[in-house]
């Protein structure tokens, strides 16, 4: 969060020119009493010391002072490297009614409760491939602890690897908003849900390639910064399965698309300290599932809703940590998170 000063630029410029020119009236006087015959060349000093051609005038170095600017941008710059960690924490509890009737006789009735706890270690890398275009690369670290009927115990393993573009179309202007655009590669690096056995181990991955195209815009109203985001993802299938699930085998997973909107604002305290709010929603659409048998089903639209309160400390003028905490609004998310945010490049 930073604050903006209005830039003064004193025009002293005819002040030195006055002063200069009462230091040389005296001289001048002297010289004129001394040698009166020296009119002329009085006369071709005058005109040494007159603009010719080519020479620059006051306004018109005010002028390119004014105008000359560099285009800033708030991606890294050009041939700079930038690594960051993160650590995030989520808690999901869950209860589940399994129920089953035969010829309208209830034969089955079971309350399951599951418990997860998920702390992912993830290491990033950006680098500047132009001050507007930043590309960057992503290794998580997922450890999962889980407690249900199926299974109960601990899995550690490598999560999915992302491989992203941030590009900035435009400078920054004070008196406009500004924009970056972003795309993000998902690969399958992480323990596939479609290839796990439940009662063995859990996993630590989506299972599929995706894309997601976003754009973000923040706008600082001193002290407040405004920004809003929008997202679009998109997954390739999930082939050649064998997973059994309640005594079919899944085949084919055909995940449909997600699409995400947020916004909020940060509040500079001070120099060093800074607040945010926000809230994300991520809608994703029905995926279908196709088993060994021929038959598919569809899965329903699911809705993930997340309140964000963040707290911002600069601990140098180029390094910033940032702690966040995240409740869950919809059934679909987690109940709660814990963020940390830091840089490594100190």
């Amino acid at each position: 969060m930073q604050y903006f000063r209005t830039l003064s630029i004193p025009v002293t410029l005819s002040a030195l020119a006055v002063l200069s020119l009462a230091v040389s009236l005296p001289e001048l006087a002297l010289a004129q009493s001394t040698d009166v015959a020296a009119s002329g060349s009085s006369d071709a000093a005058r005109s040494a010391l007159g603009k010719q051609e080519g020479d620059v005038d006051q306004a018109t170095l005010l002028k390119q002072t004014l105008t000359a600017s560099d285009k800033q941008y708030s991606l890294v710059k050009t041939g700079k490297m930038m690594v960051t960690y993160d650590l995030n924490y989520s808690y999901t509890g869950q209860q589940q009614i399994d129920a089953k009737f035969t010829d309208s006789t209830l034969t089955l009735f079971k309350i399951e409760n599951t418990r997860a706890h998920t702390i992912t270690n993830t290491v990033s890398l950006d680098y500047g491939l132009r001050d507007n275009v930043t590309g960057s690369v992503s290794l998580p670290l997922v450890s999962k602890y889980s407690e249900s009927s199926s299974f109960s115990g601990t899995s550690h393993a490598f999560g999915d690897v992302q491989l992203g573009l941030r590009w900035q179309p435009f400078e920054l202007r004070r008196d406009t908003p500004s924009l970056t655009t972003s795309a993000t590669l998902r690969l399958p690096t992480g323990r596939s849900p479609y290839r796990t056995d439940a009662t063995k181990n859990l996993s630590t991955g989506s299972g599929t390639t995706g894309i997601t195209f976003g754009a973000n815009t923040s706008k600082i109203i001193d002290p407040i910064a405004l920004f809003g985001s929008v997202s679009l993802g998109f997954s390739l299938p999930a082939k050649h399965l064998s997973q059994v699930r309640d005594g079919m085998t899944l085949v084919e997973l055909r995940p449909g698309p997600s699409v995400g909107f947020g916004g909020g604002f940060a509040y500079a305290l001070s120099y060093d300290v800074s607040t945010t709010m926000s809230i994300q929603e991520t809608l994703s659409f029905p995926s279908r599932l196709r088993f060994s048998d021929g038959s598919t089903v569809r899965t329903s639209v699911q809705t993930s809703g997340m309140f964000n309160m963040g707290l911002g400390v600069r601990t140098s003028p180029t390094n910033t940590m940032n702690f966040t905490v995240g409740v869950g609004l919809t059934s679909d998310s987690p109940d709660f998170t814990l963020g940390l945010n830091m840089p490594l490049n100190f």
